[in-house]
């Protein structure tokens, strides 16, 4: 029984909302994702996933710094020696189906990371903002989640995002690259579903559709490499996938 997220399906589209308020990231929240995200891996043939928050006004808001700071005053949050949180969003960015965010209100700090793991992000146009505000306040934000905001974002833009803390509006957003589209309000999840059901036949070939992930973001990634394209074209069989 999931108390802060909700796992609905219709036609091949799962959508997860996310219904604890600012959607902080601490350990429960982490297990109960990881736990609707066995459910979406568990089908097979057609599938996508949908996200979004329940709130009015967030989508997630970032790190429980509150948990953080004190674990002991908030045991409900869980254990802080178990937050797989990087786990997690490695396993996000490397889902073998597609996904789709449904940005519904400010994403901070992970919560940005998090709609960034998605394949394609729909962000509501009016309210709301996307922004890495780790330097604002007062911390670093981790190479590992530096690696994921650069392979995600042009370069102007990634720099813009982590070193000056922008803050990215729905149509500030799109004209970056940071989401792929706005709509209002009132469109958002529909569109985000719609989009969701015409990207499902991929999750068909699950198995390709993840190692092609893999082969993007994964280990010896082919979008790091210092060789360059000639390179690999005369020597393919390096890469056997």
């Amino acid at each position: 029984d999931m108390a802060r997220v909700k796992l609905d399906k219709t036609g091949n589209v799962f959508t997860l909302t996310m219904d604890a308020g600012e959607n902080r990231w601490n350990t429960a929240l982490v297990d109960e994702l990881m736990a609707a995200l066995d459910e979406v891996e568990g089908c097979n043939g057609a599938a996508a996933l949908v996200t979004t928050g329940a709130s009015e006004k967030f989508y997630s808001n970032g790190l429980d710094l509150d948990w953080r700071n004190a674990p002991a005053d908030h045991p409900e949050a869980g254990d802080p020696n178990s937050f797989y949180f990087m786990e997690f969003m490695a396993r996000m960015i490397t889902l073998p189906v597609p996904t789709i965010a449904a940005v519904n209100g400010h994403a901070f700090g992970a919560g940005f990371m998090f709609a960034l793991c998605h394949d394609y992000r729909i962000m509501r146009e009016d309210r709301g903002y996307m922004c890495a505000n780790e330097v604002q306040l007062g911390m670093i934000i981790p190479a590992a989640e530096l690696s994921l905001f650069r392979h995600k974002l042009p370069a102007n833009i990634f720099y813009e995002s982590v070193q000056l803390a922008r803050r990215w509006g729905g149509p500030h957003a799109r004209d970056a690259g940071v989401v792929n589209e706005i709509a209002t309000m009132d469109e958002l999840l529909t569109k985000a579903q719609a989009k969701g059901e015409e990207l499902a036949p991929l999750a068909i070939n699950r198995k390709q559709f993840g190692i092609q992930k893999e082969n993007i973001f994964g280990e010896n990634s082919i979008l790091n490499d210092t060789n360059g394209a000639a390179f690999h074209l005369r020597t393919k069989a390096r890469y056997p996938k």
